[in-house]
This record gives structure tokens, sequence and C-alpha cells, in this order.
């Protein structure tokens, strides 16, 4: 993979400086840590404005993660390519759906060492469930799931526990609701429900 912010000498410590100068005026506190593993897939959630972003960066630097993440390929037209991919970014072409969910998880199977960074809303619209992707990439990649979450309400970000797929996905997706039932989302109208879509079964998402 290639180079980012996130392990840019000179550019790094200051943009740590800088997010924790905001942390600090803004009132909010990172919490938790990263579990010592070469990949892992943390969840991000809940992703309902921009913002959330933001606030994700500067925890990053703060837990001094070198994070990817996954984004629509229009982000990374033109002189902002190269600017997205800096900070983590890996364009994916979601208008071709098809083995979405085995793409990801080929990029995630080819790294020695990869933290990535998946929103399962997919969207900051209104849904009413989590896409599962997220659950089927750790699982075909042999990587457990780290509940990172942004709670506006105690105005907390971090990292939660670590969930081992266990292969029985409606279990681990109530483990998984249970975590996030006490998480406050910058516009609570428009969460999502963090369990299993009904009717889904074990059938990977997008």
């Amino acid at each position: 993979m290639k180079r980012t912010v996130f392990d840019t000498p000179i550019v790094r410590p200051l943009l740590r400086l800088i997010s924790a100068i905001c942390l600090k005026i803004t009132g909010w506190r990172i919490v938790g840590q990263v579990p010592d593993l070469p990949r892992l897939v943390i969840v991000g959630a809940f992703h309902t404005s921009n913002w959330d972003f933001v606030i994700g960066l500067f925890a990053a630097f703060m837990l001094r993660i070198k994070v990817y993440w996954i984004g629509k390929d229009n982000l990374f037209r033109g002189p902002f390519r190269a600017f997205f991919q800096w900070f983590g970014g890996i364009p994916i072409n979601r208008s071709v759906s098809q083995n979405l969910v085995e793409r990801i998880t080929e990029i995630f199977r080819g790294q020695e060492r990869m933290i990535l960074a998946l929103a399962p809303e997919g969207t900051r619209k209104k849904v009413n469930y989590w896409k599962t992707g997220f659950y089927h990439i750790a699982t075909g990649a042999g990587t457990p799931i780290v509940l990172g979450f942004i709670d506006y309400r105690r105005k907390l970000c971090g990292l939660g526990p670590a969930l081992v797929p266990t292969g029985n996905i409606a279990d681990d997706m109530e483990k998984i609701r249970a975590f996030y039932a006490g998480i406050t989302a910058k516009r609570p109208d428009m969460t999502g429900l963090p369990v299993l879509k009904p009717g889904l079964g074990s059938k990977p998402g997008s």
C-alpha cells in the first residue's frame, strides 16, 4: 500500500498535535487502544455526518493508527485522488456491486499489515439496517472486528472491544448491537440498526 499521512515524517506529529489541540478546545476525549495484531477491521459507527470523518481522523492520530478506509471512486477524481489516498482512502467503484465484498477482502488479504475502517451504514443517509460487508470481510480475511465509535452525547470517541467472528452472524450482530445501544450519533434520527436484516441469513452484504 502507498505511504499515507499516518506514516509521513514531520507531517504525522504535526497533525497529531493539531488533533490534540482541536479535541481539547472542543471538549472531545479519545479512549481505547489498538490490539497488537497485524490486521484489523474497525467498525466506524454511527456515520450520519461529515464531522464523523474529521473526528475519526483526529482519533486515528491520537491512537497512532495507520488506518485505511473505503470510498466511492468519484471522491478520488482529479487532484483529489492523491490527497484522499494520502489520507488512507482506497477507491472502490460501488456501481459495480457484484463481488464488492470479495474485492475488498482480496485487497485486505494481500497486505501483511493493514487496519481497515468501515462504516457499516455505507452512507450518511437514513438506513434501517447495517450492511454486513464488514463482517464478511473480517471473516474472509481472518481478522477480528474492533468496535469503533463516536458518541456525540458524551463527546467520546475511540475503540471498544474486539470481536472475533464466530461464523454465527446473528449472534455476533446481537453482541455488536448491545455495544452500540449506548452510543449517540450526531443525527440520532439517521442511525440504522446494527442488527441482521430479516431474511438476510448468512449472505454477504455489500
